[in-house]
């Protein structure tokens, strides 16, 4: 069983809850975390979510999304889903937006409810996508991606389309954006035990992560 952190108002833990139950048309607001890979072109990896997701299948979205386990710091938890979806071990990750929250609602009625701090991590690999995960990606340049995003032109899941306009601001280059202490967490999230290299150590060379 994968359970998730519910949380209250403030963003304290208040209990957890099997993964599987908690996604309905009254979601309690749990914690997650969202992730965009880079690489050495300043592209952004977009993934469509596997036909077989409870919420959003098929839908073009971030590289990648997930839930912390109780007591799992986000870092941990991102690290970990990079590799069980996407077969990537990242060699930067960066704390971007750690106050991001969002509130979607599918057409059938169920309700995505979330406070969901954003990451960015690097990597030069070709990630290997688990299809139970992920039914397709593309790499995409960052101002391409915010042009066709904020036009309508691609359609991305709800939280993307929401944390692309939070990213705007910050200019065309992904290793530009601004990071952001772990301090500034929600209360529930433990703090980080994962080193977090500078991404902007790779825009001058592709740098290949060690296997």
């Amino acid at each position: 069983m994968e359970e998730v952190v519910l949380l209250d108002e403030a963003g304290r833990f208040i209990g957890s809850a099997d993964k599987a139950t908690v996604h309905h048309a009254e979601t309690p607001l749990h914690l997650a975390f969202s992730c965009y890979l880079s690489n050495s072109r300043n592209e952004v990896l977009m993934t469509r979510r596997s036909a077989r997701k409870k919420t959003w299948p098929g839908v073009w979205t971030n590289s990648c999304c997930g839930h912390p386990a109780p007591g799992e710091t986000l870092a941990s938890a991102v690290l970990r889903r990079l590799r069980e979806e996407l077969g990537v071990t990242p060699t930067g990750l960066d704390l971007i937006l750690p106050e991001f929250r969002y509130r979607a609602v599918m057409g059938n009625g169920v309700v995505e409810n979330e406070l969901c701090p954003v990451f960015r991590a690097y990597t030069d690999e070709t990630p290997t996508p688990d299809p139970d995960e992920t039914d397709d990606f593309r790499w995409v340049e960052w101002a391409e991606l915010c042009d066709a995003v904020t036009s309508g032109a691609f359609e991305v899941s709800p939280w993307c389309r929401e944390q692309v306009q939070h990213l705007l601001p910050w200019g065309t280059t992904v290793c530009d954006w601004p990071t952001a202490p772990d301090e500034r967490l929600p209360p529930a999230a433990p703090r980080s035990d994962v080193a977090h290299p500078e991404c902007t150590s790779h825009t001058s060379q592709p740098v290949r992560s060690a296997r």
